[in-house]
């Protein structure tokens, strides 16, 4: 697989949209994560850049 330099995360209520993209910024992942999910999935990874956004519901 290629290296995940920066992880775009859609915070929501139950189900977060994970975005992965390399250096060049050629999409290498695409993945929907339950709330639950999400720890262990990041702790998988190895170090690169997080950006996060929040849908209207995410802290409702």
């Amino acid at each position: 697989m290629t290296k995940i330099t920066t992880i775009g995360l859609d915070l929501a209520k139950r189900v977060f949209q994970v975005h992965g993209v390399d250096a060049t910024g050629a999409v290498v992942l695409r993945k929907r994560l339950r709330r639950e999910d999400v720890l262990v999935f990041f702790t998988q990874l190895p170090p690169c850049r997080i950006g996060m956004v929040a849908c209207s519901t995410a802290h409702h």
